[in-house]
């Protein structure tokens, strides 16, 4: 059915509920519970019917409404004040004003399946995109079975469902440490949280980048660090103060290698004579740090081209194809030149 044609009655017919009972539910009335008004939403969505849940009035002249939601994982900080995150949400916000789109932000815990089924049949936009997976990757493959709305900025996984857009993190991975290797690098550290799908694939092409030459891997020199300064910076003290030898790092994220400069510098160590640093984003920052940071960039204004361009095709195209996006190693100050 077209949107001109489909009737409320004929979503009360598919519903097998009162045409009253569809009415309050496309207006979110509490007189109606959450799993009815889930199914007419659905419903409502599939026979595209053009309503929006709690819409407001003034958002009403858009094209369409994409939610940018950054899931937090239990017990820990919003990622919503990461410069990566900030410049991945820009790269959305600039692809969305292009197409006449408006953009709602949430930051959220989300627990469960439930929880994000709640969020795709009770939200007020046309498409969800993701900004991360690592906790959730199950629950998204889940999802992808009664959904197509949605997109995730992360990894493609093995037995992946759902559509993922991202930078092609083991390449990334290998140009940052086969640089350092031509370097003269000969002990390289790796510095990040590897629990995470795209920190892991970096740390895949880190391994591919020894094992083309032919050179072993020191597991002491593989350092857990989550994406803050602080942590990173704890992180290479322990290494200094158990006196494992170093002269080069490797650092899964901007955030993580700033924190390695800030430990080495404070502790006498020349950056980048005695180690070399890369770090992976090109945040802005990145070029005014100081020393300015080496560091694999990922084109974080395509990237939201892409992923707004997909979601509103999502109906008209099949499914969405996940996609990874090309890297290129920047060369500054923290780890010379080749």
């Amino acid at each position: 059915m077209s949107s001109t044609r489909t009737r409320l009655e004929d979503l009360a017919a598919i519903a097998g509920v009162s045409i009253a009972t569809v009415s309050r539910a496309l207006n979110n009335s509490p007189a109606v519970n959450d799993e009815t008004k889930r199914r007419v939403w659905k419903i409502a969505r599939e026979q595209n019917y053009n309503f929006r849940p709690s819409m407001p009035a003034i958002l009403s002249g858009a094209a369409a409404t994409i939610a940018v939601v950054i899931p937090t994982p239990p017990g820990r900080h919003s990622e919503v004040s990461n410069p990566f995150f900030q410049e991945l949400l820009a790269g959305i916000s600039e692809a969305a004003r292009h197409a006449g789109c408006d953009i709602l932000v949430s930051h959220l815990p989300y627990k469960n399946h439930d929880d994000l089924v709640s969020l795709m049949t009770a939200n007020r936009a046309d498409g969800v995109i993701f900004l991360g997976q690592s906790f959730l990757h199950e629950r998204f493959n889940q999802l992808a079975l009664t959904e197509n709305r949605f997109i995730v900025w992360g990894a493609d996984m093995p037995g992946q469902r759902y559509c993922s857009i991202g930078s092609d993190n083991v390449r990334g991975g290998l140009r940052a440490t086969t640089h350092q290797l031509n370097l003269g690098r000969k002990r390289i550290v790796f510095l990040g949280d590897t629990a995470a799908p795209e920190i892991l694939q970096r740390y895949e092409g880190y391994i591919n980048a020894h094992r083309q030459e032919d050179m072993d891997l020191d597991p002491a020199l593989t350092v857990p660090a989550s994406y803050e300064i602080e942590s990173a910076e704890a992180s290479v003290n322990t290494l200094l103060e158990q006196d494992i030898k170093f002269d080069g790092i490797f650092a899964a994220s901007d955030l993580i290698a700033l924190g390695a400069v800030r430990s080495l510098l404070r502790a006498g160590v020349k950056v980048p004579e005695d180690v070399s640093i890369v770090g992976y984003d090109n945040l802005q920052l990145s070029a005014y740090s100081y020393p300015s940071l080496t560091t694999i960039s990922q084109d974080m204004a395509k990237a939201g081209r892409i992923m707004v361009s997909k979601l509103l095709s999502s109906n008209e195209a099949g499914p969405m194809r996940s996609e990874r996006l090309p890297t290129e190693l920047i060369v500054r100050e923290s780890c010379g030149l080749a």
